[in-house]
């Protein structure tokens, strides 16, 4: 009898993460597979955004009016319900903006209005996760870096909506890099962190907005700047995962930053 192992099919997966991302974003699930353990799968659901064209090409500055409609009744309740119907263990949202255009009490409404169609799986989103992670690291002095796509006035409500969490954000802005996603790219994403954002010594930074390529930035930047930093799907996974009592997988992804060396604090996960 043969002793080779049978191949790998994905089926055995010891911990399946869905997220909600723009129908023609691939950004959020490319990142979220590259910093999943080897046992960890992620499945997609994917609604209409108007400001992205095929391809992923993005606006230059993104419209305020696609930011709201993207998480209004009912199509992210569908989507997270149809995701739902999958055997997962935690449900994510890859979308920035929406939170920042809701604030605080409208995120909260929106978290609470889909509960009933997430069949009591853990859901959490980029902001919500971003929180939990500035609290697992003591990080009350944020600066956040915007995608190029945000204007200054979205950019403004991301500050607004950290402050009225208690963080004193002491940089943020849309970074200086083209408005195309494949245009952006580890290197000169870690140039704009390192000329503009890293004198201002914030206790960690966070990179925000799904669709831009940040996580390979994590590591050498952490190593050289020595403050955490953080991104959209980073934070995204390492919350998941906690959520989805995997703390044992967070704890073994090594390459991607400080964060998954922490937990969440009670309530947070």
């Amino acid at each position: 009898m043969s002793s080779t192992p049978p191949p790998v099919d994905g089926w055995d997966a010891s911990t399946r993460i869905g997220v909600v991302v723009p129908h023609a974003d691939v950004g959020p699930e490319a990142e979220l597979q590259a910093l999943a353990p080897e046992s960890v799968t992620i499945h997609g659901s994917r609604i209409h955004f108007a400001a992205m064209r095929a391809g992923g090409e993005m606006d230059e500055k993104i419209p305020h009016d696609p930011i709201l409609s993207f998480v209004r009744a009912p199509y992210l309740d569908q989507a997270v319900e149809l995701l739902a119907a999958s055997p997962l263990h935690a449900l994510t949202l890859g979308f920035t903006s929406s939170s920042y255009a809701l604030k605080a009490a409208g995120e909260q409404q929106l978290y609470e209005r889909l509960l009933p169609v997430t069949r009591g799986l853990p859901i959490t989103g980029t902001t919500r996760a971003a929180r939990a992670a500035f609290d697992a690291l003591g990080a009350r002095r944020i600066a956040i870096v915007n995608p190029p796509w945000f204007d200054d006035a979205l950019s403004t409500q991301g500050a607004d909506y950290f402050e009225e969490f208690g963080y004193q954000v002491i940089h943020h802005g849309p970074c200086g890099l083209p408005s195309n996603q494949k245009a952006i790219t580890p290197e000169n994403l870690s140039a704009w962190i390192r000329t503009t954002v890293a004198a201002h010594r914030p206790d960690a930074v966070l990179v925000a907005g799904n669709g831009i390529r940040a996580v390979g930035t994590v590591k050498p930047l952490e190593e050289e700047l020595g403050f955490p930093v953080l991104t959209a799907n980073q934070v995204l996974m390492w919350h998941a995962l906690h959520l989805a009592d995997a703390a044992h997988l967070a704890a073994a992804v090594t390459d991607y930053g400080h964060l998954f060396s922490v937990t969440p604090e009670d309530g947070a996960a």
